[in-house]
């Protein structure tokens, strides 16, 4: 990709391989969510920056991914934090977007998927992870994810990737049709709340995952592997949580009572039982059974 810098100089924004590697302080930067965590490499398995497997160094486990940037070498010298601060620098002066393109330029097949994460990263700036420091675009990209492990659909990966947009920023399926087809918008659509904006999230949680779990019950089979990416995902971040703090990790939710909670995503299973032949389903199962395993 070729950006203009001024008017007689020319940049080409391309990616290098690079290990992530962390400060005294544990902490590490990612391009991929453009920030500075603290969090394990677990996300870096879903990632799509993240091209080769990981290799084990004395135990600890370092991946080995790719960095987009316009200079070979250079960040890898660079504390996290300094990364971030160029970084986001790059973004606001318009060098590059927020989410890095990371397919092959010649993958025209799949420009539609790069399109959605960079949509979605874009719609979803400056939002987080419930419950902590996370931007809110590891979740769409772990679904983008997820979903390509039981299709190779590149709409219904784009869709995964764009399920939150409606849901949870000013898109609107007006917008996502325009952009990306009728296809697309509809399977958003599919995994898309009535917030019933303005009343209170607690008084109308119940309702709204009611609507969800009748939506779903005549849904596609391509409209329930975005549901299961969406809820693997979910109770993933939920385990974590989980084995830190026990049963008060519901604290965080709109729904604080882990009966409700317990209900709701034990009815998504059963919806989704067509899919039962995933490892991505039977992993989902085995995580409600361990963290509702005291109710």
């Amino acid at each position: 990709m070729k950006q203009v810098i001024n008017k007689n100089q020319m940049c080409r924004y391309h990616a290098f391989e690079h290990e992530v590697t962390r400060d005294e302080n544990r902490l590490f930067y990612c391009r991929a969510m453009n920030a500075v965590t603290d969090i394990d490499f677990y996300y870096c398995k879903e990632c799509p920056l993240a091209r080769k497997k990981y290799q084990d160094d004395g135990g600890d486990f370092h991946p080995t991914c790719w960095y987009f940037d316009f200079s070979l070498g250079y960040v890898n010298n660079m504390p996290p934090v300094e990364q971030k601060k160029r970084m986001s620098a790059l973004i606001q002066a318009g060098f590059t977007r927020e989410f890095p393109e990371y397919l092959d330029p010649a993958d025209k097949a799949h420009a539609v998927i790069e399109k959605a994460i960079r949509y979605a990263a874009d719609a979803h700036h400056g939002a987080f992870r419930k419950g902590n420091h996370l931007p809110y675009i590891v979740h769409p990209m772990e679904c983008m994810m997820l979903t390509a492990q039981m299709t190779d659909d590149e709409d219904v990966i784009a869709a995964a990737a764009l399920h939150d947009v409606v849901e949870d920023t000013p898109k609107t399926l007006v917008d996502l049709e325009q952009e990306f087809g009728s296809r697309i918008a509809g399977l958003v659509a599919m995994e898309s709340e009535d917030k019933r904006e303005g009343m209170n999230k607690e008084d109308t949680w119940k309702i709204r995952k009611q609507e969800n779990l009748k939506r779903e019950e005549s849904a596609s089979t391509e409209a329930k592997m975005i549901m299961l990416a969406d809820k693997v995902s979910n109770m993933r971040a939920t385990y974590r949580d989980y084995l830190v703090s026990g049963p008060s990790i519901w604290e965080k939710f709109n729904m604080k009572d882990v009966g409700e909670q317990e209900w709701y995503y034990r009815s998504v299973a059963e919806v989704l039982s067509e899919l039962s032949e995933h490892d991505l389903y039977r992993e989902y199962v085995s995580i409600l059974n361990t963290v509702f395993s005291g109710n």
